[in-house]
């Protein structure tokens, strides 16, 4: 999900569904998260694509006020022992949860989303209440980030952990979008 979003971590371990918005216009919904529960403290909207919107399919039903649980319970943290065993099954030892989310903007960068689209899609400071935007905005940010899940277009990029990036080069990745 983080990697399809460019949620942080604390946004997706308290996403709750009834921040999610129904844009009935292009048959799809947005989750709105209030600036409390975001970095800069402003509204944050978030996109979902196709790989988002099935992850988000999926938790639906299992939790009446949470998006994502574990046993019942929401999501304290990702970086926890799950994260790690995949981590290794995975062969991606070095990467942080917060390159998944750096990640979703290389890729957005990688198939030329514009720098605007991009900071909106990513959370990032804008100055704009995120509220306001109007059905055909929001259906160009579901085009970007929809442009992430072709599978047509394969997309390397770094991801890294900062201590190992001292002590030799960096991991060269190649992130599988739909798991």
């Amino acid at each position: 999900f983080k990697v399809n979003t460019g949620c942080r971590e604390a946004e997706v371990c308290n996403l709750r569904w009834d921040w999610e918005k129904r844009i009935s216009e292009l048959n799809s919904s947005i989750f709105v998260i209030p600036g409390l529960f975001v970095k800069n403290g402003e509204d944050r909207i978030v996109v979902l694509n196709d790989v988002a919107r099935d992850v988000i399919e999926r938790s639906r039903g299992e939790h009446p006020d949470y998006v994502f649980t574990y046993r019942s319970l929401p999501v304290t943290k990702i970086n926890n022992s799950g994260w790690k065993t995949a981590r290794k099954k995975a062969n991606l030892v070095h990467v942080r949860v917060h390159d998944l989310k750096q990640a979703f903007g290389q890729r957005l960068r990688a198939v030329k989303v514009s720098l605007e689209t991009r900071k909106v899609l990513l959370g990032h400071k804008n100055g704009d209440t995120t509220t306001h935007y109007s059905a055909p905005e929001l259906k160009e940010l579901f085009e970007a980030a929809n442009k992430v899940c072709d599978k047509n277009c394969p997309i390397q990029y770094y991801l890294t952990d900062s201590k190992s990036c001292r002590k030799r080069s960096k991991q060269l990745c190649q992130l599988n979008t739909r798991d």
